[in-house]
């Protein structure tokens, strides 16, 4: 569950390190009487750059597409197990929803299989 203005980490190599969430692209509002969009595992949303290395692809303070690859709040499955992780991190995307960067760190929720981003699953290391 990740809202407007959440800083989270970037989990590719396109130099960039911690980004904050400006818009959520496609998400849900319902979480009770809570009525915020709020992204989880595969949703899109708009970032900028807050902290990047200096010869990277990406420069601080650009604006890019990201998709939310782990969430600390826990996602539920169809067969009543939840999944979590430590923390909230984001893999940036081109306008096709391919990655930018080449790698990825770090383990991915299968949830991203669902929604069609195999690309990003084939370049984790560990799909949960």
């Amino acid at each position: 569950m990740i809202q407007v203005e959440a800083r989270v980490d970037v989990a590719d190599n396109t130099g960039a390190k911690i980004a904050q969430v400006i818009r959520v692209l496609r998400g849900s509002t319902a979480r009770g009487q809570f009525t915020r969009k709020t992204a989880g595992v595969g949703d899109r949303c708009i970032v900028t750059i807050k902290k990047a290395l200096p010869n990277g692809e990406v420069k601080e303070h650009e604006i890019c597409t990201a998709v939310v690859v782990r969430t600390s709040y826990p996602t539920r499955r169809p067969d009543g197990s939840y999944v979590r992780f430590d923390r909230n991190a984001v893999v940036i995307i081109d306008k096709e929803g391919n990655p930018r960067g080449t790698r990825i760190f770090g383990a991915v929720a299968r949830e991203l299989r669902e929604k069609a981003y195999m690309k990003i699953v084939s370049l984790a290391s560990e799909v949960i």
